[in-house]
């Protein structure tokens, strides 16, 4: 059994932890706040970014002809995994979610014979993959986001991305972060980047009465997409960020206030194992008081 001296320190160090799990939870809610609205406001662009960019390059009638990150390298040997997580731990799941996904996309990749390359946005993607893929990993890119999510730094990652492919280092780009739904919920969404993914045609879906519109583009399609693709890439990568770090609040909130009302419980069985054992000592006590006046 352990000591009145014991549990009391016990006690006061779990209210210590209690303390630092309260103040991180107001923290991560306070950020959330801010880093949900940006992830909102940012989703609209990206999707009619991505959607004017599916438009353009639809309308090409020679594929030979398109930029090489449309039409891609004619290959699908070397893929790159671009894993987006936290610098930071004490977010539940957040990051264990998105290195399982790549892990296993990874592993699927090489099943087939394919190479895998491993671009790290985020420590934590580094610390937990470089144990299974340490020979894989490229690069790791670190510090995004401790003052909000900037384009500037979201633009570096695309740049990244871009020089590798303009080298021939790969040839399909897969980015791999959680998808902000609420503060408990975060989706694991992969997507690819490079080559752009044009929309698939729906044979189905009704078609608009009357004649459909015919745009001329100037200059061509070509040149359009030459500077529009990269553009595309960086915001559809901000995007990736955005969620991310909105995920990513979410999760350090509810797991630092499941902390909090756990470090709660554990105080209260403490106190009341503390309390039973204080009464044992003071009964024992009395017990060998009265047993040596009777003796007496």
């Amino acid at each position: 059994m352990p000591s009145l001296k014991d549990l009391k320190i016990r006690i006061n160090s779990v209210k210590s932890t209690q303390k630092i799990t309260s103040a991180m939870k107001m923290v991560a809610a306070a950020k959330l706040r801010r880093a949900q609205e940006g992830a909102e406001a940012a989703r609209p662009y990206a999707l009619r970014m991505e959607g004017m960019v599916g438009a353009i390059g639809a309308s090409i009638g020679d594929p030979e002809g398109a930029p090489r990150m449309l039409a891609g390298t004619g290959q699908d040997k070397v893929h790159l995994l671009v894993a987006c997580t936290a610098d930071r731990g004490l977010c539940g799941g957040f990051n264990g979610s998105i290195v399982r996904d790549v892990r296993n996309l990874a592993r699927q990749l090489k099943g087939g014979g394919k190479t895998v390359k491993i671009l790290c946005v985020g420590r934590k993607a580094r610390d937990l993959l470089k144990r299974d893929f340490q020979s894989d990993i490229v690069d790791t890119v670190e510090g995004i986001g401790k003052k909000g999510i900037e384009y500037d730094e979201a633009a570096g990652v695309a740049a990244t991305i871009t020089d590798m492919f303009d080298a021939g280092e790969f040839d399909v780009c897969t980015i791999v972060f959680n998808r902000f739904k609420s503060a408990m919920t975060q989706v694991v969404t992969r997507q690819q980047l490079i080559p752009f993914q044009l929309p698939e045609a729906d044979d189905e879906a009704e078609k608009p009465e009357g004649p459909s519109a015919i745009y001329i583009y100037e200059p061509e399609e070509e040149e359009i997409l030459a500077d529009l693709l990269p553009r595309n890439m960086a915001v559809q990568v901000f995007q990736a960020l955005l969620e991310s770090a909105a995920s990513e609040h979410g999760a350090r909130m509810t797991a630092m206030d499941s902390a909090t009302r756990n470090a709660g419980d554990m105080i209260d069985n403490l106190t009341l194992t503390y309390n039973r054992t204080r009464q044992a000592f003071i009964t024992k006590e009395l017990i060998e008081i009265i047993s040596g006046a009777e003796a007496l």
